[in-house]
């Protein structure tokens, strides 16, 4: 089945196992709402400088309890520039991160290529960093880079006396803390911690305004006021400050308002629906009991299989599983990624147990 058909069977699709409902909208309607809830004397940003995006890092600043933060496109650009700053402020190459992060994964090597920078591995691609691990590195680190889940290992979170044991091991070796807060929304309900004392655990943070909450794209960098003021240095280097992004700030301040509220909610979801998707058979999940409102589902069956297994309930259930089937170095075991949002709350449990019984079902060898 080529990418064409796949995308006329999502269009079809009314119904949506993650995300939110901004997130399957034709473009038409997405921009429709936007234009609606905009207030009609909204004077738009220019190269990044106006009241409306002003007024909109200031209120970031202060839910994360920095004080400052800039508006970036992308989340990619906002770590690059944090890293590449706290790197050229300690003399030293060295950044640190997790051999699963984005930078690693998705960038092509743009800390490298770009800001020459010098990525330091910490622990197993399987399972969080610990201090063990930490204790391994010999070279000098400029920053340490901790991701909040652990997206690409299922939404992992370390536990808060562990977070607090990394955070004490770099500050001891005078490492800057960065926080890949791309789904950092979604951390709240497992950590029972308001968004500053999370946040404030490290020097520079990162959020994202369209991975948990739904908005278009755009990112946050905060931190302290001579970390930011660099930072829109940097974001000009790149070619960041684009002549407007207030379609971005608008749809990341409605998202924002409409979902932040309910991230307990869709947790408390992710947590009944790992629960019965683990007594399917055929089926495990990871983690087997999510902190947050995002798990990896693994199933029984080989990936190219359960692709079409999976193209084959959407287009006759009219409901959307997922946009891709990932393998493992296993033959018969693959999983997806569900994320639970607006969209998951429209389906029983029940209702999602039984469309994962039905792609094992279409999946399994005739």
């Amino acid at each position: 089945m080529d990418d064409a058909e796949k995308d006329l069977i999502r269009s079809r699709s009314t119904r949506f196992l993650s995300n939110h409902h901004s997130q399957r909208f034709r473009a038409q309607e997405v921009l429709a709402e936007l234009a609606a809830a905009t207030p009609s004397d909204l004077v738009s940003d220019h190269y990044g400088m106006g009241a409306l995006i002003g007024s909109f890092e200031k209120e970031i600043a202060e839910l994360l309890g920095k004080e400052a933060a800039v508006f970036m496109p992308s989340g990619t650009m906002a770590q690059q520039i944090a890293l590449r700053i706290w790197a050229d402020r300690k003399h030293t190459p060295h950044v640190a991160f997790h051999p699963r992060s984005h930078l690693e994964l998705h960038e092509e090597k743009g800390y490298q290529v770009l800001h020459g920078l010098h990525g330091v591995l910490v622990g197993p691609a399987t399972r969080l960093f610990e201090v063990s691990d930490l204790e391994k590195i010999s070279e000098p680190l400029a920053a340490l880079l901790v991701e909040l889940p652990q997206r690409e290992i299922g939404g992992q979170l370390p536990t808060w006396d562990e977070l607090g044991a990394i955070i004490a091991w770099a500050r001891a070796r005078d490492v800057k803390l960065h926080l890949d807060g791309a789904r950092l929304w979604e951390c709240q309900p497992f950590y029972g911690k308001p968004y500053p004392e999370i946040a404030g655990l490290f020097d520079s943070v990162y959020v994202s305004f369209y991975k948990g909450l739904g908005g278009i794209a755009g990112a946050i960098l905060a931190g302290d006021s001579s970390l930011v003021a660099e930072a829109r240095i940097w974001q000009r280097r790149h070619g960041g400050t684009l002549v407007s992004l207030y379609p971005y700030v608008l749809a990341a301040r409605a998202a924002l308002k409409a979902r932040l509220g309910r991230m307990g909610l869709y947790h408390e979801r992710a947590l009944l629906l790992a629960e019965r998707l683990a007594t399917l058979p055929g089926v495990e999940v990871l983690p087997r009991r999510p902190p947050t409102n995002m798990m990896h589902v693994y199933l029984r069956a080989e990936r190219g299989r359960l692709e079409h297994a999976v193209m084959s309930v959407a287009r006759d259930t009219r409901t959307w599983i997922c946009k891709a089937i990932q393998g493992t170095s296993l033959p018969d075991l693959s999983y997806f990624e569900l994320t639970v949002g607006d969209n998951t709350l429209e389906l029983e449990v029940d209702e999602v147990a039984a469309l994962v019984t039905d792609v094992l079902s279409r999946a399994a060898p005739r």
